[in-house]
Parts: C-alpha cells; sequence; structure tokens
C-alpha cells in the first residue's frame, strides 16, 4: 500500500511538472503555480521523512530522473508521454478533457488523488502518518490528514532545499508542527525545532507537577553517606559519611559525567574533626553553621567556608566552632530551630538533649532519662508548635515534648506487634511544616500519619519494599520524600497519600541503600545519601 501511496504522489507532482515544462500551456498556468509547486514538493518531502523512505527528496526536474520515468523525449513525444502516465493513473482512463485547463479552477485532476482524504480501512496506518493538514485550492472544505507525532521541524523541510523567497514562503505552511495554534492537539504530544518530543501539559493547572530528574552525582566520600543538609538559599549542601568526614559542595562548580547528561561534583571543602563514622547533620536557618553527631559520642560545631572557597586552601583551624559533650554513646539523630537557636540530639545512650549552642551551659535539658519508651532514633522540632518537639523511639512509640517542662505531652503508642523483627522501630521522624501532623518512617515498610492533637493514626501505608529509612517534608508541606533500602526514592502527595513519582537514586550495600533525603528550602533541588559512598541531587 505504501508503494502504491507513494508511487501516486510521484505522479502528482510530475503531472505538476509537465503543467510547468509545456511551453503551450504556460500561458494557462496562474501566477503562483511556482508557489503551489513548491508547496506540493514540501509535501512530498514531509510525506517521505514521516514514512521514512528518504532523508533526500528526488529532483523530478532533472534529466536523469526524467529518463529513468520515460519521459525525456522532445515535445514530439508528448502525446505518448501524456498517454503512458494517463494509463498509469487511471487504468488507461483518458483525461485528455482536462489537458490544458487551468489547475486551481479544475479540481478534478487532485481527484484523482483522493488517496490523500479517502484512503479505505485497510491503509488506516498510513493515514496515520500523514501528519499534514493541506487547502486544496478552490475548494469549500479543507481536507485534513490526521496528525501524527513526528521529529521534525521546519529545519529539516529546508535542509536540502537552496535558499529563496518561495521556498521560505511555502515552508511558513507548515509552522503547524512546530508551533501549533493555542488549543489544537491539547493533551497530545508535540515536538519541538530541535527534534526533541515532549508531551503537552494538561489544561488542569491543579495537574501540574514537579518531575524529578538526576542531575548531580557527588563522588568523594569512601564509605557510606549518612546524612546530607542543604543551604537555605544557595546551591550548596553538606554531607557526612561512615569515612569520619564532612564535605562541602557546589552545586555551580561541576564537570560533565561520562557518557551521560549529569554533572559530577567535587567537594570544595573537608571538614575533618570525628574519630569515626559521622551519622547526624543539621545546617542552621542561616547557612552559616551546621552541626554534625557521630559515632564518638561528639556533636561537632563548625563554620561552614564560602561557597567560592579554594578547594586547595591550606586548613583552617578556626571553621571547627566547638565541640558539645554530654552523650554516652552514639549521636544519631540532630535537629535545629533557628526560631530560639536550639538544637535536638538524640542518641543511643537512650537521652534526648536540647541544647543552646552559645551559653556557657550549652545542655539546656535532658529526656527519657529512664528510658520509659525505649531508644530515641529521631527527633524534629514541631513546626506549628515552636514550644513542643517529636521524637521517635526503637519500640514504636512517638512521643511530643514540651520543650520548657520536659515531660510529655502525647504520646503516640506502637500498633500491636510487628511479624517483621524490629518492625515497629522507626529509622526517622518529621513535622509537617504548617499542620499538626507527624509522619514516621517504619522498619516494616510502612510510613505513618499521626494527628498532634488527639495522638490518633490518620493513615498508615505500605511504602517500600524495603526498610523505610529517610523521610522529608517540602518546604510548602505539599509533598512528603520518602527514602528505602529497596534502593529507591518515592515521592508523595501529602493530602492524597498517593505516589506521584518513583526515582532509583543509588546501589545496594549489605542490604543498604539509601540513608537520608531532603529538600532544598528554597530552590528546586532534592537530595539523597546512599549506603554506596554517593549522594546524589536531582533537578
Amino acid at each position: 500500500m505504501f508503494c502504491s501511496a507513494f508511487t501516486n504522489v510521484v505522479l502528482l507532482f510530475i503531472l505538476f511538472l509537465k503543467q510547468d515544462t509545456k511551453d503551450t500551456e504556460v500561458s494557462a498556468i496562474p501566477q503562483n503555480s511556482q508557489l503551489t509547486w513548491k508547496q506540493g514538493r514540501q509535501l512530498l518531502r514531509q510525506y517521505l521523512q514521516e514514512v521514512g523512505y528518504t532523508d533526500t527528496i528526488l529532483d523530478v526536474r532533472s534529466q536523469r530522473v526524467r529518463s529513468l520515468l520515460g519521459l525525456s523525449g522532445s515535445e514530439q513525444n508528448g502525446s505518448v508521454e501524456t498517454k503512458n502516465l494517463e494509463q498509469i493513473l487511471n487504468g488507461g482512463e483518458s483525461p485528455a478533457k482536462r489537458k490544458g485547463q487551468d489547475m486551481k479552477r479544475n479540481p478534478e485532476v487532485l481527484e484523482t488523488f483522493n488517496f490523500l482524504e479517502n484512503a479505505d480501512d485497510s491503509d488506516e496506518e498510513e493515514e496515520d502518518e500523514g501528519d499534514i493538514m493541506e487547502d486544496v485550492p478552490d475548494r469549500s472544505d479543507k481536507r485534513r490528514i490526521k496528525k501524527h507525532k513526528i521529529k521534525v521541524g521546519n529545519e529539516g523541510l529546508a535542509s536540502d532545499l537552496p535558499d529563496d523567497p518561495d521556498t521560505e514562503e511555502a515552508l511558513k505552511e507548515f509552522d503547524f508542527l512546530v508551533n501549533a495554534e493555542d488549543g489544537e492537539g491539547a493533551g497530545e504530544a508535540r515536538s519541538s525545532g530541535d527534534g526533541t518530543e515532549w508531551d503537552m501539559l494538561p489544561a488542569n493547572k491543579d495537574a501540574f507537577r514537579k518531575t524529578w530528574n538526576p542531575k548531580y552525582t557527588l563522588r568523594s566520600h569512601f564509605d557510606g553517606v549518612r546524612a546530607l543538609a542543604f543551604h537555605p538559599v544557595e546551591p550548596v549542601l553538606v554531607t557526612v559519611s561512615e569515612d569520619h568526614t564532612l564535605k562541602l559542595w557546589n552545586l555551580q562548580k561541576t564537570v560533565p559525567a561520562k557518557k551521560s547528561a549529569s554533572f559530577d561534583v567535587e567537594p570544595i571543602y573537608t571538614f575533618r574533626g570525628h574519630i569515626g563514622p559521622v551519622l547526624s547533620l543539621t545546617v542552621t536557618s542561616s547557612g552559616e553553621h551546621c552541626f554534625s553527631g557521630g559515632i564518638d559520642s561528639t556533636i561537632q560545631w563548625w563554620n561552614i567556608p564560602s561557597s567560592n572557597v579554594d578547594p586547595y586552601d591550606t586548613y583552617d583551624p578556626s571553621v571547627l566552632a566547638g565541640t558539645l559533650l554530654g552523650h554516652s554513646d552514639a549521636v544519631w539523630g540532630l535537629a535545629y530551630s533557628g526560631i530560639k537557636e536550639r538544637l535536638l540530639s538524640c542518641s543511643a545512650d537512650g537521652t534526648i538533649k536540647l541544647w543552646n549552642p552559645q551559653g556557657k551551659s550549652p545542655c539546656l535539658s535532658t529526656f527519657n532519662s529512664d528510658r520509659d519508651h525505649g531508644v530515641p532514633t529521631s527527633i524534629d522540632f514541631n513546626g506549628c508548635d515552636p514550644a513542643h518537639m517529636v521524637a521517635s523511639y526503637n519500640t514504636g512509640d512517638v512521643v511530643i515534648y514540651d520543650l520548657e517542662t520536659s515531660q510529655p505531652v502525647v504520646v503516640f503508642s506502637a500498633q500491636g506487634e510487628s511479624a517483621i523483627p524490629f518492625g515497629n522501630h522507626i529509622n526517622k521522624v518529621v513535622n509537617h511544616p504548617t499542620l499538626p501532623i507527624t509522619v514516621t518512617a517504619h522498619e516494616d515498610r510502612h510510613i505513618k500519619f499521626f494527628d498532634n492533637k488527639s495522638g490518633k493514626a490518620i493513615h498508615a501505608m505500605v511504602a517500600h519494599l524495603d526498610a523505610v529509612t529517610s523521610l522529608a517534608i517540602d518546604p510548602n508541606g505539599i509533598y512528603l520524600m520518602s527514602g528505602s533500602h529497596d534502593s529507591s526514592i518515592r515521592l508523595w502527595n501529602v493530602d492524597s497519600k498517593t505516589c506521584v513519582q518513583e526515582v532509583t537514586a543509588h546501589r545496594k550495600k549489605s542490604d543498604e541503600a539509601i540513608y537520608d533525603v531532603a529538600f532544598h528550602p528554597s530552590k528546586a533541588y532534592i537530595g539523597s545519601a546512599g549506603a554506596d559512598a554517593l549522594a546524589k541531587v536531582f533537578v
């Protein structure tokens, strides 16, 4: 069917050629026939490109092509050529009555090629490949061929044509292939002029959402990256690792990755102060300081260098602002509040401590001294009520404390025993920034939502294929991000509790994959930290 259609298209333009080259007919052809011929030429080129037949259109005016087609005779052979052409086109029926007539005035010439508009059912696939709309001269209706997804813009149409005003004017007929009118083809895929195909965004504004794609890979740590935190305003972040170090990264200082569209980032500064793996991290709301907790039971307080620091400068001892001592075991959770410049820490020693880093006696109070609820695993300040904080425990309990009295206000108890060993263990707890909601990530693959006022569970769902290790809520409170040892990051709509995107981010190492995830407070970045010694940033 394709060969038949292609033959008909070629013969159509041979007929145009004959009408254009006959001296006896020149006077009968309208002034815009040259433009019409070039429009037809573009239609043929577009058709051939869409069906993948050829990248170069044949010049039907050349003597070689005319010879191949049997049209290389002199003018005295014109009647024989016409007869042969008519037999091919019409099965022997003579259209002599059409000879010499103005094609614009007599549309019957184009009726011969009704395959362009009235293809039978068996030719439906070919009809799908048309993707053009052409106006037939002096006809009351417009013949439209079904639209098709293509990857050719005007640049592709004009690649082999000479530069002349007629050609450029003819190409304007195909502008809809690149710049479709508003409203036409809504919801369909369109293609840009550079050949990249993209999907139309839906008209419903509520359906708009960000799709995250990997952009930066942070390679420099020698062991698992336990946590990361973004600078509040700059494209800068800090990571902590089991290799005993913290590293500062500037996303604007990158090098292209090999065979990839992403970028590799080199650290601009390395913090050295812990004598063991570094497990936790938080950055102050001003972006001037950060705190890190390690397996060495210490909390180190750092001055963050400028994002333009020279990586080859000598070590500056003043970067380490101080050390907070008080825990007797690993510090695996930190949180900072800029309202009163307070720091929270939780430790394997079973306690939670509230700190004023700049005070003469930095430790202000200690929670859970008697281990009433178990060993704390994660803490967070209450976004709606700065006077409260929330802590999670390895027993599955979640407790909201009053920071002034150090007493529990609300307790969310574990919902029964889990079938999975350590299933009630909570790896991460976060508070919603604007709603009285607490979200927890569990070892048994669950994510749970709690009402801070009543203490009741709002929603529980199996969120991953392995333990959920980390959570983060975007600054606007619309999306929840979770990381898991199943190597995936999932983005959830907080309102509907539905997953809107999943990204495979890290490789497993000893059955562990993702340790931490984070949103940038003010820029369109999200980050993940993995057991594979990499941190990744998505845009």
